[in-house]
């Protein structure tokens, strides 16, 4: 039966049914050809995965990013990292990337940090010369850091999936999110000077201040975030509505760049991909949960034991998975398809379930900027107005530093564990 129901899978796969529907769909034909289960269990398994306190994470963080992304949070983030770095060789791409760095400490989305940054950056970029391409692969690429740092949509789905701390996630993330900043910052550094990508003008200290101060609130909120989780006064959930408040009353009372009917947008929006989110977990439910009827993780682990009981070795491979799987699968449904699966090998191999839930967030976004599915490059291609195939050349340089940087976070534990321990 578990060669019909992945059978199934690839089938749909293959049809181009949605992920979702895929998952549970696929598991449920096979309970019913079994014919040992009522339907009415499945339906269960599938709502009770979706009625978890934490998980009310997810829609708030998503409605947060919103907000902050229509609230003129994204300009003043990017002008501030304009006025610390523009000066310097390549100065616009590097903008770019801490620009990224700070916005994905908002968002917790690599889609909506590669949109909101790329909106403004693309285009300044290509104006003073920068080749389109490169700069529309350097905002996809500069995106991915939205699921690293923290709070992080998919960081919390691990977090459930997994039954790890959320907040001990949260401090995981930090370091190698800087990690991938700092190596994505060098790799445009050399690459603009290259190709002889100039700088930006120079800004006196005055207009450091200017800009800081106009930055202050958008670069306030993940401090009052996480230092409201880390200080005891709330839990990551509870957090998130905190941010959706604080968001509200900066963009709407201080900035005023939301005004009253486009907080309609804004909503349905948030409710649209919080309903896929939780479609996708519902249905991977179903489908995990006919996994481990069937003992699937438990001979996997089995399998993987027989091949090797090296760690170093086994967790090459786990790392040759995901970024497989990250090629083709959205991040969400891999997170709550493989955690299952792989967690019970990382606690045979004795690999700290913190750490690898950050080697798996670092793994899966690399997929944000893999063709075919490559979300960030679809959304960076639309806003440069390009298309997708030209961009595959363009991404191969930041691929390849990315998976640089998987293989450190892998095997140097102390960069995830260092604020836990």
């Amino acid at each position: 039966m578990t060669i019909l129901l992945f059978s199934i899978l690839i089938l749909l796969f293959l049809i181009n049914v949605p992920i979702a529907v895929t998952l549970g769909m696929a598991a449920t034909i096979v309970f019913l050809i079994e014919g040992n289960l009522s339907i009415i269990v499945i339906v269960q398994r599938m709502f009770n995965s979706v009625d978890s306190f934490p998980l009310l994470a997810v829609p708030f963080f998503i409605l947060a990013g919103k907000l902050m992304e229509n609230g003129g949070i994204s300009r003043r983030l990017i002008h501030f990292a304009n006025v610390i770095v523009g000066r310097v060789k390549g100065g616009l791409a590097i903008v770019s990337i801490v620009a990224c760095a700070f916005f994905a400490a908002i968002s917790g989305s690599a889609a909506a940090t590669t949109a909101a940054v790329g909106s403004i950056l693309i285009p300044a970029m290509v104006k003073k010369g920068y080749d389109k391409s490169f700069s529309t692969a350097l905002q996809a690429a500069g995106g991915t850091v939205g699921i690293m740092i923290p709070p992080s949509v998919p960081l919390v789905l691990y977090g459930v999936t997994a039954g790890v701390s959320i907040s001990d996630l949260f401090l995981a993330g930090i370091i190698p999110g800087v990690l991938v900043v700092g190596s994505l910052m060098v790799l445009v550094f050399f690459i603009s000077v290259k190709e002889g990508y100039g700088g930006g003008e120079s800004h006196s200290f005055k207009e450091f201040l200017r800009a800081f101060a106009d930055a202050i609130l958008a670069l306030l909120m993940p401090v009052i975030i996480l230092g409201g989780i880390y200080g005891g006064i709330f839990t990551a959930t509870e957090a998130a509505v905190v941010a959706v408040v604080y968001g509200l009353i900066v963009g709407v009372f201080i900035y005023r760049e939301i005004k009253l009917p486009d907080l309609t947008e804004i909503f349905s929006s948030s409710v649209v991909i919080s309903a896929v989110i939780m479609f996708i977990i519902a249905g991977a439910s179903a489908f995990g949960y006919y996994l481990t009827r069937e003992r699937i993780p438990a001979q996997l682990t089995e399998a993987m034991l027989g091949v090797t009981d090296n760690w170093i070795i086994a967790l090459l491979i786990i790392n040759l998975l995901l970024i497989f799987v990250g090629i083709f699968l959205e991040t969400s449904a891999a997170i709550i398809i493989l955690t299952p699966i792989l967690v019970p090998i990382a606690n045979a191999m004795g690999i700290d379930l913190t750490h690898f839930g950050i080697i798996m967030i670092v793994n899966l976004a690399i997929g944000f900027i893999t063709p075919p599915v490559g979300v960030n490059l679809f959304v960076a291609a639309n806003i440069a107005g390009t298309k997708f195939e030209k961009l595959v050349r363009a991404i191969i340089p930041f691929i390849i530093i990315m998976i640089i940087d998987v293989l450190i976070v892998s095997f140097l534990p102390f960069l995830s564990l260092w604020f836990i321990q």
